[in-house]
């Protein structure tokens, strides 16, 4: 199980160029979300810029927080994801880049990543992290969903297999700390956001590189 698993890691992005068209059409757009991106904006001027990292098609969540007033830039590894991102809204920030080596030259007074962090294995994400808060302002706030425990399991896209993984919560406000942020809520299987597991930091100081 665990060799398949890790074939499977390095799958993930030819799953969601497969499957975009389908992902979009079938992807909620009921925006059950909508609760946790309020508290992530609410502790966010007006206007901020925000980077939705892993944002697919724009629809919803980028959407939504451009209609609250952000100045959001949408990034997805998925160049198929992004050209129907850039069909939705052709003038907005749309670009095609893979978080895994993260390196946009600004920072962000936001930044989410909703169902796309845990698609990295548990490796991948101890590197991710540290990106995350380089292009983070002090005093912006991170949001992901991720487990709510470590391990490794499979999803599916469509009729295909997609790979997740989670560090433990503990260990997530470990690594976070070591770069400046405090983790100021985690809630494991919400079951008002369709038991999505979310983690909600702040950049506290500046990230030790």
């Amino acid at each position: 199980m665990a060799d398949d698993l890790a074939s499977l890691a390095t799958q993930t992005q030819a799953v969601y160029e497969r499957n975009a068209a389908r992902f979009d059409a079938e992807r909620a757009k009921v925006l059950f979300e909508q609760a946790w991106l309020d508290r992530f904006l609410n502790g966010l001027p007006v206007g901020a810029a925000i980077l939705d990292l892993g944002c697919g098609t724009g629809d919803p969540i980028a959407h939504y927080m451009e209609a609250r007033g952000f100045r959001v830039t949408g990034v997805d590894a998925s160049q198929a994801m992004i050209a129907l991102a850039r069909e939705k809204r052709p003038d907005r920030d749309w670009r095609v880049a893979d978080m895994r080596a993260l390196d946009l030259g600004q920072r962000f007074d936001g930044i989410v990543g909703w169902d796309s962090f845990f698609h990295l294995t548990r490796d991948e994400q101890r590197v991710v992290l540290p990106l995350l808060a380089r292009h983070l302002s002090t005093g912006g706030r991170l949001m992901l969903t991720v487990g709510p425990e470590d391990g490794e399991v499979d999803g599916h896209v469509g009729d295909d297999r997609v790979y997740h993984s989670s560090l433990s919560p503990a260990a997530y406000r470990v690594l976070l700390a070591g770069h400046g942020l405090t983790v100021i809520d985690f809630v494991a299987e919400d079951p008002d956001c369709d038991f999505h597991t979310i983690l909600l930091a702040r950049k506290d100081a500046p990230a030790v590189c």
